[in-house]
């Protein structure tokens, strides 16, 4: 049986629309992905996973990468690289990144810095 132009035209499209959403799909099945190696402590995996969504400009995963290099998680910790994809995330506006550049590019330290400032204040 064939089909008609109008059956054929709205199959034509929902294929269009299948394919466009092909790269988001595979870019949240990696982030996802990181997350879940990220969460079994298999950082190095989660560094594979979410560096080549980083190096395509993904916000998210270039926060994720900065974090990697911050805390020395499955790679050597080195601040100048954390900064690196920081910068490129909250350029983006992604807000945890740009609280990690805010006056520190070590968010543990800056972040017990403001613990000890805020438990001042009680």
């Amino acid at each position: 049986m064939m089909a008609n132009g109008r059956q054929m035209s709205a199959l034509i499209l929902a294929l269009l629309f299948s394919l466009a959403l092909l790269p988001a799909s595979a870019v949240a099945g990696a982030l996802e992905d990181g997350q879940a190696a990220y969460g079994r402590k298999d950082y190095v995996a989660a560094l594979k996973l979410w560096l080549p969504s980083a190096e395509q400009g993904n916000a998210i995963a270039q926060s994720a990468v900065g974090d990697l290099y911050s805390q020395g998680r499955g790679v050597k910790q080195d601040y100048v690289q954390a900064a690196k994809w920081f910068r490129k995330a909250a350029a983006q506006g992604d807000a945890g990144a740009q609280d990690s550049l805010a006056g520190n590019t070590r968010p543990a330290t800056a972040l017990r810095k403001t613990r000890r400032r805020a438990s001042s204040c009680f």
